[in-house]
């Protein structure tokens, strides 16, 4: 199953005097930590509204000429299990490159396989990690990054690629 993620980031900006400037910085400095590694996450304004009356607010709060800015990063995840282990690949994958950024789980939502435009994508699949809590890892191309011609189910093995390593060097 294939699944776009929708996350939400609170990027920190510096030194801005509007909100429209504030978006267009975090928008920049997110496409900045995300590339090339991860070229393929969509970034669009986050939407914020009044928690009390509902009125649609700026995607930036800015106090003392810094922003704190709404965005909305999304990304497509492929041949997951469940819509919650697409969750936490997403989350892992930009987390790793956004670091110190808060990140939430906005939507989940199951695309199509039988090719609606993610063909161009299909390719970033290596990309992703194994989930955790003892989860198999899910991928096209098992086996690539060990070197070891076969992936842990078709050893056996119950053991995480990471320990794998370890287990392997010594």
């Amino acid at each position: 199953m294939n699944c776009r993620v929708v996350v939400e980031a609170a990027v920190p900006v510096y030194d801005v005097e509007t909100a429209d400037e504030a978006v267009r910085i975090a928008i920049s400095k997110t496409g900045e930590m995300l590339n090339p590694d991860l070229n393929y996450v969509e970034i669009n304004m986050g939407e914020r509204s009044c928690p009390h009356c509902g009125e649609e607010l700026e995607p930036a709060f800015i106090a003392a000429d810094e922003s704190l800015v709404a965005l909305e990063l999304e990304i497509t995840v492929f041949n997951v299990e469940r819509e919650e282990h697409a969750a936490r690949i997403a989350r892992k994958e930009i987390g790793q490159r956004l670091e110190n950024i808060p990140l939430e789980v906005l939507e989940i939502e199951q695309v199509d396989e039988d090719g609606d435009g993610d063909e161009e994508e299909s390719g970033d699949d290596e990309s992703e990690p194994a989930a955790d809590e003892g989860e198999e890892p899910v991928r096209e191309d098992p086996g690539d990054e060990r070197g070891d011609g076969g992936s842990a189910d078709e050893r056996g093995d119950d053991v995480l690629p990471e320990f794998e390593e370890l287990i392997d060097e010594s």
